[in-house]
């Protein structure tokens, strides 16, 4: 079973070889590359938040007076990747939306900026809450998918006092147990870790590339969905991804997830690498946050990785009942 979901995980975050498709992803990105830094202008040609941050910055969008939420990307995406659920938000009506999409130094165009050595995800989410109390934010929406996820999950756990609502999308608390047996900690699973980061790390641009290009291929079922987070991976650095990768294997939230007061629901779809079932993921998600009894957790079919994606209106259909509840 550890194999099976080790698999899912590590292609949910784009960094998994699909070996039979490497050719055609490759190709795929290379048509895109060329567009990468046009897409990476473009992200960075709307309004940001004054906030001075060597760890990222802040796009923001509607009713300046209206209700807060963070959306926060994963793993080398870029803030565009929310534009659907952002689209929705801000065409209901009689509700007003203060949206804030986080853009991590690094990832998808940004310069590398802090990011340049060493973990990402518990900076970013020290920044994140520096963010909310200097913008004097009330106990706003805080959204993460994958990596955007463990960083949500950071924030709300070291820091409740400052999150409304916490919904996670496609993410377990600790990536590491499936790197290793039954019992597999944070420290037993670091050598682990660095042999992953190192190997990301040491490739040659052209073979990280193409291994990145097809995850996010294998990540997204709608293929039209998938030229702006193929852009994305492209444009994204790679030392920072793979700094970003130790991070998250080595990384155990579960003895944290007790510390959230803030509502929460958990999103997230089934494996489909053979072995697996609905039932046996369910069944994964319920063991790892556990410690959380209080969580919602809600699988949505038919979708793969990115669920706001490839199935937007089951998201957006979720999105809408948790933020009213």
């Amino acid at each position: 079973m550890n194999a099976h979901l080790l698999t899912g995980l590590i292609a949910a975050l784009g960094l998994l070889a699909n070996l039979a498709g490497i050719g055609e992803a490759k190709a795929q990105a290379d048509s895109t590359r060329a567009d990468s830094a046009q897409a990476a202008h473009s992200g960075h040609a709307h309004a940001h938040a004054d906030f001075a941050s060597d760890r990222l910055h802040v796009r923001v969008d509607g009713d300046q007076d209206g209700r807060d939420i963070i959306l926060i990307p994963g793993l080398s995406s870029s803030p565009e990747v929310w534009q659907e659920t952002v689209d929705h938000l801000l065409a209901q009506d009689g509700v007003g939306w203060r949206i804030h999409r986080i853009h991590v130094q690094g990832f998808a165009g940004a310069p590398v900026a802090g990011n340049a050595e060493g973990p990402v995800a518990a900076p970013v989410a020290e920044e994140i809450a520096r963010y909310i109390t200097e913008n004097n934010l009330s106990k706003p929406v805080v959204v993460g998918h994958s990596m955007g996820g463990t960083m949500a999950m950071m924030l709300a756990a070291r820091h409740p006092d400052l999150v409304g609502r916490l919904m996670v999308v496609d993410m377990v608390p600790f990536m590491g147990m499936m790197f290793g047996p039954p019992g597999t900690t944070a420290q037993t699973v670091g050598p682990i870790a660095d042999q992953v980061a190192g190997g990301m790390a040491s490739a040659s641009p052209e073979a990280y590339q193409a291994r990145a290009a097809a995850s996010v291929t294998g990540m997204i079922a709608t293929e039209a969905k998938r030229a702006g987070p193929l852009a994305d991976t492209a444009a994204s650095d790679q030392q920072v991804v793979a700094h970003a990768m130790r991070e998250l294997i080595a990384t155990d939230l579960r003895p944290e997830l007790p510390a959230i007061t803030a509502p929460t629901e958990v999103l997230y779809v089934a494996f489909t690498t053979p072995g697996m079932t609905p039932q046996i993921t369910d069944a994964i998600y319920q063991a790892s946050f556990a410690s959380l009894p209080g969580a919602t957790l809600k699988r949505i079919d038919d979708s793969a990785h990115f669920i706001m994606l490839d199935q937007p209106e089951a998201f957006q259909s979720e999105l809408d009942a948790f933020l009213a509840r």
